[in-house]
């Protein structure tokens, strides 16, 4: 059997192909979602994705995955910089957790440089847009091969 790696998309990430594509690019989340399923599955894996704007939505579905699911490869959106609920469910995972951002929070506007979920992420991905979800699947298989 397949072990799932959950995929969390936060806020505003269901607008992604339209919304300000000069930062987040032309691709869809669906775009984004099937490219990560493409790599899980050449690493024996699933993704399962659930997107939300609703903050209790996204921590019921990181506190469903607990002994369920191998990983969580999680987008916060804006929930990213203020966040502590989120923090706190993603906290009491077992398995190894990747923050993913399409654009560089860091490179963008003070607002953005503090995330509330990296001191609790096995490790972050930034900037590489879309490319980041291959990249994070990627991580999470190497992680999980150990």
């Amino acid at each position: 059997m397949s072990q799932i790696v959950l995929l969390v998309s936060g806020p505003n990430l269901n607008l992604l192909g339209d919304r300000e594509p000069e930062v987040y690019g032309t691709d869809s989340l669906d775009d984004h979602v099937a490219a990560a399923a493409a790599v899980a599955e050449r690493c024996g894996l699933v993704v399962e994705h659930h997107q939300s704007n609703d903050e209790a939505v996204i921590i019921d579905c990181i506190q469903q995955a607990r002994r369920r699911c191998a990983a969580i490869i999680i987008n916060p959106g804006a929930f990213t910089h203020y966040s502590w609920a989120i923090h706190d469910a993603l906290a009491a995972f077992e398995g190894p957790v990747v923050e993913l951002h399409l654009s560089n929070p860091n490179a963008r506007e003070p607002w953005r440089h503090t995330s509330v979920v990296s001191p609790v992420a096995t490790g972050t991905i930034v900037g590489f847009g879309g490319h980041g979800y291959e990249l994070a699947v990627e991580a999470v298989s190497r992680l999980l091969a150990r």
